[in-house]
């Protein structure tokens, strides 16, 4: 490999995101010489993006930042299928009314990070179902089917992985790296789109995808993928015990986004300051070498960066300034986020289990119960000593409210109405 030239491929080097790549120096090539049109799919198994697909989403960013044009591909088509990689079982199939809310909700993520429009770089999305729905089962067959061999795809991890855990895998998931495939020639043919970038548990589909091109087409196609990620103790990065970070507000407050930052591992906070911010490489250098109490002043840079990248300027700084308020001065904040519940059923007591569980503190009341009696809930600040406590009017506090607490970080307030 020579020198990098192009300024695409000059960041995404130099800030981790590489992992693999079909032919370096070629698109490095294209990248200094032309626009390069590229593409990252997302299935709309929800109604919202989490955090772990937000490397990705900041991979299409930069590419737009150096000039180049991004699609993001709604997998309206390939949703209806489910993608096999990294599962144990199938995904459960949903209804074509439930993609399109999903898909609603997670257009509303791209418009934070990307600029869309007419422009040679402004980013379109793209919805596969517009072709795929079309397909005729037979011809399709035909014409790409005798492109894949069998004995090659039962390979791929996707499919290897949950051989060799006995699991059963449906034919309708094996199809899915077939659609992949075939979706990286249309792109090609429909907006002369060479690149296709994922994470690194998709580069047989993308492989796939290049060699079909090739032989269907003679395009000249290229994948690029980034390394799959987990925090440094080897959590699943986007999951916490709460549940998922997701990245629309009305799945998860701008507070608790900026809190899941500022809870970053120590060992996280450079490689996390890279990925998913922009601030300067000689910058994050100097924020990664901090220790101790100064480590935590980083992991707030970290959070304020992030969470106004998602949730714009104001919300970062409320979420901040109610974090300040509830950890370094004590107090109660509105900034937090809530759960209003009705009055009736509050003065009917509720266990303190079911509460934890329906705020998402805890992610089932068995344990929320395991947090009670390990000493890790709190209700008004005050240890909850009984896993079977049950709240109800009496327990409000001074302003009508309560409190509840898992560990000294994570807090919500429950307001009857």
């Amino acid at each position: 490999m020579t020198e990098i030239r192009s300024d695409f491929l000059k960041v995404f080097t130099e800030r981790g995101y590489l992992h693999q790549c079909t032919d370096l120096d070629a698109l490095d090539k294209a990248f200094a010489d032309e626009i390069v049109t590229a593409y990252i799919g997302f299935d709309c198994t929800a109604k919202s993006l989490h955090a772990g697909s937000l490397m990705q989403i900041m991979i299409l960013r930069r590419l737009q930042q150096a000039g180049h044009k991004p699609i993001v591909l709604m997998g309206g088509g390939t949703t209806k299928v489910g993608d096999p990689t990294g599962r144990d079982e199938s995904r459960p199939l949903i209804t074509d009314d439930t993609i399109r809310e999903n898909m609603d909700g997670i257009k509303k993520v791209f418009e934070k990070f990307l600029t869309f429009g007419d422009g040679p770089t402004d980013a379109i999305m793209v919805n596969n179902a517009d072709w795929l729905d079309k397909l005729e089962y037979i011809p399709f067959l035909r014409e790409y089917g005798p492109h894949f061999s069998i004995n090659r795809m039962l390979t791929f991890d996707s499919v290897k992985l949950r051989l060799e855990r006995e699991e059963s895998m449906t034919f309708l998931e094996f199809n899915y790296m077939i659609l992949q495939a075939y979706d990286f020639v249309e792109l090609m043919k429909q907006y002369n789109c060479s690149l296709q970038i994922g994470g690194s548990d998709q580069w047989g589909n993308i492989v796939n995808g290049v060699e079909l091109g090739r032989r269907t087409n003679g395009f000249s196609l290229y994948g690029l993928t980034s390394p799959l990620l987990t925090t440094s103790s080897g959590a699943k990065m986007g999951k916490t015990a709460g549940g998922a970070v997701w990245l629309n507000e009305d799945m998860l407050s701008a507070y608790d986004y900026w809190q899941f930052w500022r809870n970053t591992e120590d060992a996280d906070v450079g490689r996390f300051l890279r990925l998913f911010t922009q601030i300067p490489l000689d910058e994050v250098a100097r924020l990664e070498k901090l220790e101790g109490a100064e480590l935590n002043e980083a992991k707030k840079i970290l959070a304020d960066a992030c969470t106004e990248m998602a949730h714009g300027k104001a919300a970062a700084a409320a979420a901040a300034e109610t974090a300040r308020q509830t950890f370094e001065m004590g107090q109660t904040s509105e900034g937090l986020p809530t759960l209003e519940i009705p009055k009736s059923e509050l003065a009917d007591g509720i266990p303190a289990a079911t509460l934890f569980q329906r705020t998402g503190l805890a992610q089932s009341t068995s344990e929320a119960r395991k947090l009670i009696k390990g000493g890790g809930a709190r209700l008004n600040d005050e240890k909850i000593d009984d896993e079977k406590a049950v709240l109800s009017l009496a327990d409000l506090d001074g302003e009508g409210r309560i409190k509840l607490s898992a560990g000294k970080k994570r807090h919500y307030l429950v307001l009857p109405v």
